[in-house]
């Protein structure tokens, strides 16, 4: 399948939306058109994320990826987070996938991060084999917290 990726502006957001909805369905999220509308209008808005997305050779949005940047007081570098990646159904095992994380590597670079970092569900077997076979690591030296607010 050929796949053309490329970085999405605020006039993507119809097309990346219901995609947006799809991923937080994966994630067990009830489906809010509106809300992912809204939160991604907000990201471009603001520049706090940047979106690419991956179309087939008929030109249809068939995945997405978001990323944030983030800073890191330690190291005293910029690095992103890989927040969000969705391919639809009919279009997983394509290499959307992995053009989709190759493209946001390659922007985070030429932006001078220092790394990237992603989570993923302990039962997306094939997310995590996925980055693995692209060189992402399993962090072992450091335990993630959250705090629900």
């Amino acid at each position: 399948m050929t796949i053309l990726v490329r970085q999405a502006t605020v006039h993507d957001l119809d097309t990346v939306a219901p995609l947006f909805d799809a991923y937080r369905q994966f994630y067990r999220q009830p489906p809010d058109l509106e809300r992912a509308r809204e939160f991604l209008a907000e990201r471009f808005r603001h520049h706090e994320s940047v979106v690419f997305l991956a179309f087939d050779r008929t030109g249809v949005a068939i995945g997405f990826t978001q990323l944030y940047p983030l800073f890191s007081s330690v190291s005293a570098n910029r690095k992103y987070l890989l927040n969000d990646l969705y391919v639809v159904a009919t279009a997983r095992r394509s290499g959307a996938a992995r053009q989709l994380i190759e493209t946001a590597t390659a922007f985070a670079r030429a932006n001078g991060a220092a790394s990237m970092s992603l989570s993923t569900a302990v039962d997306n077997a094939p997310a995590q084999r996925l980055y693995e076979s692209l060189g992402w690591a399993r962090d072992t030296g450091f335990y993630e917290y959250n705090l629900a607010l």
